[in-house]
């Protein structure tokens, strides 16, 4: 609605007559009343009444105020007259009563403390100030001492004194080391109120450092630090428990008083082995909980704003598992005055009565004085026509000369109120404050309002008619404000006509006309389209508008939401934009706009630019034509608290019948210009009544629907706000969950608009310990989430969250079960290692004392060692409820070295380490077995597979009789069978086998997914999967890492194998695959585990073939050369003998490049006629009669029947051998040892 603007003075008279209604009045700034119009002082401004300065500035005491004629300024101090212009320093502020006082040319600052007070006068009265109690501010400094060492016995209670040097203010004290490092602090060793800091109990650790007591003064912004104290702590064997006692305050009882408004502190320090924990109680009722917080780790009670509900006796109950004790504090409330009616100024006509009422309350009960112009009321000339009543002033029948300041000072021991409210006698006929005959337009169905601001004295009165005649306006459609002004709700064609206000006194009358006029709304019915057109053909978009013919229409155009620049190639009509030889420049977006003075509409349109012989594929040429037009003329009736009739007007259904609406609303609270749906109706029906929401400020807009789409939004309705009220419901979804090991993250759903009822939601947050059943702590959040710390590790708190707003609190909430942080695990407890057999080693263990949060697993790595020849390591990964596995032995002779650590959410814990037994001491077997990897048994029973080519090479070579030693570690293939993951080893997904391990499924008759197969690396893994899906088909991995992230890789079809990259190594993850259309089509889940950072990825050499290769050619080779020499002794040759030396080979000699090492301790034992060293090789006997100086390395081969066919040969010189004790030896297994 457009209207001209009233000039500044009609504001002030508007409120001026809001605030006389109201018991107060403002002379407007009119200049034609203000030279009628007299006004004695007001103070507007003043300085607090304790006024601390600092010293190093300017002093500046405020005293300001208005009143016609203006008021001129004095001042006392401490109850004397203040001569300003005998000071040199100090000078008034030009038109105000401010003081400053100026020390730049020299000056104590503390020469000028004391008590001032001001006073405005001018010829109608006078007006005081508060006293001002005027104080420098001090920082003294801290007396020097020699402090010497504290000793303490360990356990005993300390507190170490700081008793700061009093400042004005009162400095902050804190607790540092010299080093300036602050003193961590818990429920052990705090700092109390007082300033000093509490030792419940002393411990070895507080030695560390030196404890210094710190103020920090305000004005002066400096820190001074107390000489620190250093504490020699006295230990025992043992601290014995004590049960605990006060160390502040003193006794089992004690008092104290607080004044009304203020917090009160509580405070209760105690000492004793182990800690005690304090809680706070009130003796015959509950702590308020809205007022009530607890500090300094719950030894201090904070309840803000006390009122004299509050007093009573608290007791405060301090208790470890020796035992407890319990300090009561008797709390009494005292209440400085506070106004329950302060006296308002009093505006009178001559003749007129009136009082001021000055009525205060306090403990004790304040006393009232009553001045007059700064003058006790007993001094004060005689007026018959004024009565004083205790706290109230009676003016009867006043005349001109009543006019004055009246003081009301009310005080007791604790403080004092002083109020000025002045008596001003005016006779004022009704004066109109706007010009008269207005206009005002305003367009059908808004909402309007008509101003009649009004002055006079006494108050007049103000009444609406319509077309001069009728009753008062009020009720209904109608709304009359204190201030005069008539509201109209929804303007109706009926509604056009003159409205007069008149304004009525004892002293006449005044009125004013305002015309108004109803305009029809500007609509666009005919809007323009969406259109593909191809490049340099010619294109229309219609806009055609309907609007009232009293008011100029100008319609124009924006492109893509910016002013469109009309160029020679366009044309714009009245009703339609004409573009000619069309560009793709031109595609974008089209708006019409249609605006009068009072109103606009607008419609816009999607212009889509094709090249030639080009097929449209724009984005819009698919959707179907023929959406119904978007309803219209939008009206709200019936409105009541909780429901509103919407009525609306239908669009062109375009030849398709309309089915349904769809009604839209918007508040603009929480989610301003976000629409939601509300609710639906049949398309037969254009009005519905709406059930609502208590306080939410509603905007409607109603959506049609036909079969061939939906319309444009209609435009939005009038708003409607709803009165409130206490919310029905409460949050949602409240869980409580640590995000570190010292706290718990109490989070909710929050409320939306339609669920808060009221302004100011707001959530009271409570929680407390579960199994201590201690006092609720509570905290008001605004937002969704609330951190509690300081919590133990792991341990469950009960929740509560409830709703409130400003009209009160929602329904009891439900409890819920949260938990604190978890932390690492402990050790796993009585870890035992068993061998029952060369085969196997049993492992048993159980659960963590302290698992500090849920357990996910266990992890164990374990080595393989024979001396000082280290295995590869084996790190298998169990599930949580898991307390057993056996590891199958690689061989008789090597030890294991078991490391076993629990798993939580946050990582791994402490680990605890074993090894296997020694084993039995055995005698050389006369053929050596070949030495296999070992085969890891999960603790359900299912063998891991090893290696295959690892396998099929040793068995290969056992047909020759020539054992080969393993080169690679072993391998293991986890399945779904079994619990356990092994590292080093793929991971595939198989259906559970019936016997040992399966590796292949069928294909089902069905489309599923199976033998999914991971192969892992330390940060990527590839993934493969078999289907019997059609072509084309399209999947989707999924994998969650130990912190429950969840990720998802599309796959296209055909696209096998899979990489998984960014992985963390040692990671555990869980994977499926699923069809992409239908979720419901997976694989079954399995489980994998990435490689340590460390895990050599290189494959091992005696996998690859080129190895697998020579070996055989080797064994091959030796196999003609056994031949031959066969050959060769049938015939009788003879051979020299040669003494050979069986030498193992020792740590130093060359193996394997991937850490594998020769088990070689049992195999090469001596036999009976060799005797060993004490470093553990194998020394001759002095007999030459050995079968082993003439066998081929030691190593004899027996025939079936037990018949020995060992060669023999000639023995060289002692000394020979004694010269080549590193010789190889010509036996086969040395041939390969020296080749590898």
């Amino acid at each position: 609605m457009a209207r001209p603007q009233p000039p500044p003075w009609v504001h002030a008279a508007v409120l001026l007559c809001l605030l006389g209604l109201g018991g107060a009045i403002e002379i407007p700034m009119d200049p034609s009343i203000q030279n009628e119009l007299s006004q004695p002082p007001t103070i507007t401004k003043q300085s607090v009444k304790d006024h601390i300065v600092d010293p190093r500035d300017n002093i500046l005491i405020e005293c300001e105020a208005k009143g016609n004629p203006a008021p001129s300024f004095h001042w006392t101090r401490n109850s004397r007259f203040f001569n300003v212009a005998k000071d040199p320093r100090v000078s008034m502020r030009r038109r105000s009563g401010t003081l400053v006082i100026d020390f730049r040319s020299g000056g104590r600052p503390e020469e000028y403390e004391g008590e001032y007070q001001c006073f405005a006068r001018n010829k109608f009265g006078t007006a005081l100030s508060n006293r001002i109690r005027l104080q420098v501010s001090k920082s003294p400094l801290w007396p020097k001492e020699n402090l010497d060492p504290v000793v303490v016995q360990e356990g005993a209670p300390l507190t170490l004194q700081c008793n700061p040097p009093p400042g004005l203010p009162s400095p902050v004290i804190f607790w540092m080391s010299s080093s300036m490092e602050p003193i961590t602090q818990d429920k052990r060793v705090s700092q109390g109120h007082n300033g000093d800091l509490y030792f419940s109990n002393v411990m070895v650790q507080d030695m560390q450092t030196d404890y210094s007591c710190n103020a920090r003064f305000h004005f002066t912004h400096t820190i001074q630090q107390k000489n620190p104290f250093t504490l020699k702590v006295l230990t025992t064997r043992g601290v014995s428990e004590r049960t605990p006692s006060f160390m502040y305050p003193q006794g089992t009882a004690s008092s104290q008083m607080v004044l009304r408004g203020m917090d009160l502190l509580l405070e209760c320090i105690a000492s004793g082995v182990p800690t005690p924990d304090i809680a706070w109680y009130k003796k015959g009722g509950d702590l308020p909980s809205d007022k009530a917080k607890f500090e300094n780790f719950n030894k201090a009670l904070r309840i803000t704003s006390v009122s004299e509900e509050d007093s009573g006796e608290y007791f405060c109950l301090a208790s470890n598992k020796m035992g407890s004790i319990r300090h009561t504090i008797s709390v009494r409330v005292k209440a400085a005055p506070y106004w329950l009616d302060e006296p308002k100024n009093l505006i009178l006509a001559p003749g007129e009565d009136g009082r001021l009422v000055c009525r205060a309350n306090g403990n004790p009960k304040p006393t009232v004085q009553w001045m007059v112009n700064g003058e006790p009321l007993q001094s004060a000339p005689p007026n018959p026509n004024r009565e004083v009543a205790g706290d109230t002033i009676i003016f009867r029948d006043t005349q001109i000369s009543s006019r004055a300041v009246y003081q009301c000072n009310t005080s007791n021991e604790h403080g004092y109120l002083l109020a000025n409210a002045f008596v001003s006698v005016l006779d004022v006929p009704p004066r109109m404050m706007s010009p008269r005959n207005q206009l005002i337009r305003v367009i059908l169905y808004n909402r309007t309002r008509l101003d009649c601001p009004f002055f006079g004295s006494p108050i007049p009165t103000l009444r609406w008619f319509k077309n001069g005649q009728g009753s008062n306006l009020d009720g209904g459609n109608y709304h009359v404000y204190e201030n005069g002004s008539l509201e109209i709700k929804m303007i109706r064609k009926e509604d056009q006509g003159i409205y007069t206000c008149v304004a009525t006194n004892i002293l006449g009358k005044a009125e004013n006309q305002v015309r108004l006029e109803v305009k029809d709304p500007t609509r666009i019915f005919r809007m323009p389209e969406d259109q593909v057109v191809k490049r340099g053909t010619t294109v229309q978009l219609e806009c055609r508008v309907k609007h009232d013919p009293s008011l100029k229409l100008t319609v124009s155009w924006l492109k893509d939401d910016q002013p469109l620049y009309i160029g020679n190639r366009m044309k714009k009509e009245d009703d339609s934009l004409t573009i000619f030889g069309v560009a793709e420049r031109d595609q974008g977006s089209y708006t019409c706009v249609a605006s009068t003075e009072l109103d606009q509409d607008l419609a816009k349109a999607y212009l889509t630019v094709l090249a030639d012989q080009t097929t449209p594929t724009n984005r819009l040429a698919a959707l179907p034509k023929g959406r119904p037009d978007r309803p219209r003329d939008l009206e709200l009736t019936d409105l009541a608290e909780r429901s509103v009739r919407l009525t609306w007007i239908p669009g062109d259904d375009n030849n398709s019948p309309i089915t349904d609406y769809v009604v839209q609303f918007e508040e603009d609270q929480f989610q301003p210009g976000v629409w939601h749906d509300h609710s639906k109706f049949p398309g037969s029906v254009n009005s519905a009544v709406l059930q609502l929401s208590p306080y939410v400020n509603y905007q409607f807009r109603v959506i049609a629907v036909n079969e061939v789409g939906s319309s444009h939004p209609s435009l939005p309705s009038e708003r409607y706000r709803t009165s409130g009220a206490p919310p029905e419901s409460n949050p949602s979804d409240v869980k409580g969950e640590g995000t570190r090991k010292n706290n718990m993250e109490i989070t909710w759903t929050p409320m939306n608009a339609t669920s808060a009822f009221g302004p100011n939601l707001r959530y009271i947050v409570k929680w407390r310990r579960r199994e201590t059943r201690e006092t609720w702590n509570n905290a008001t959040v605004w937002g969704s989430r609330f951190v509690v710390g300081q919590t133990p590790v792991y341990v469950p708190y009960e929740i509560r969250v409830q709703a409130e707003n400003d009209f009160g609190k929602g329904p009891e909430p439900d409890t819920v079960i949260g938990y604190s942080g978890e932390d690492l695990p402990s050790a796993p407890r009585r870890f035992r290692v068993r061998q029952p057999n060369l085969q196997t080693i049993n492992l048993e263990w159980d659960h963590p004392e302290h698992p500090n949060g849920i357990l996910t697993g266990y992890s164990l790595r374990y080595l393989p060692f024979n001396g000082t020849k280290l295995g590869k390591q084996m790190v298998e990964n169990f599930s949580p409820n898991q307390t057993k596995f056996t590891v199958q032995r690689a061989d008789p002779v090597s030890r294991y070295r078991f490391t076993l650590s629990a798993r939580t959410q946050v990582g791994s814990g402490e680990a605890v380490t074993e090894e296997s037994p020694a084993a039995p001491n055995e005698a050389t077997p006369t053929a050596a077995p070949p030495t296999w990897p070992p085969t890891t048994v999960g603790a359900t029973g299912a063998v891991s597979s090893t290696d295959a080519t690892a396998t099929a090479a040793a068995a290969a070579t056992e047909a020759t009789t020539v054992p080969i030693i393993p080169t690679v570690a072993p391998t293991t293939i986890a399945t779904t069978v079994a619990t356990t993951t092994t590292t080093t080893a793929a991971a595939t997904m198989e259906s559970p086998p019936t016997t040992g391990t399966k590796t292949h499924e069928s294909a089902p008759d069905e489309q599923s997914i199976w033998n999914v197969t991971v192969h892992p690396n330390s940060k990527w893994a590839n993934i493969t999967w078999k289907h019997n899906f059609g072509p084309g088909t399209d999947f989707v991995v999924e994998y969650i890492d130990s912190n429950h992230t969840k990720k998802t890789v599309p796959v296209k079809a055909q696209a096998q194998p899979i990489q998984l990259t960014d992985l963390y190594p040692g990671m555990t993850y869980t994977l499926r695959v699923y069809s992409r259309d239908n979720e419901g089509i997976s694989s079954t889940i399995i489980t994998f585990m990435t490689n340590t950072a460390y895990t050599n990825n290189q494959p091992d050499i005696v996998t690859q073939g080129w190895f697998i290769g020579l070996m055989c050619a080797i064994a091959l080779l030796v196999l003609i050369l056994l031949i031959v020499c066969f050959i060769k002794r049938s015939r009788g040759g003879k051979y020299p003998v040669r003494e050979k030396k069986d030498v193992p080979l020792g740590p130093e000699d060359p193996k394997e490049e991937d850490g594998s090492f020769d088990y070689s301790d049992e195999d090469n034992k001596p036999l009976q006629a060799s005797q060993t060293s004490l470093d553990g090789t194998i020394k001759q006997q002095e007999s030459d009669d050995s079968l082993v100086d003439y066998g081929e390395g030691g190593e004899g081969q027996f025939n079936e029947d037990g018949s020995f066919i060992g060669q023999y040969t000639v023995k060289k010189d002692k000394e020979e051998t004694e010269g080549n004790e590193s010789s190889e030896a010509t036996s086969p297994v040395n041939a390969i040892y020296s080749l590898a």
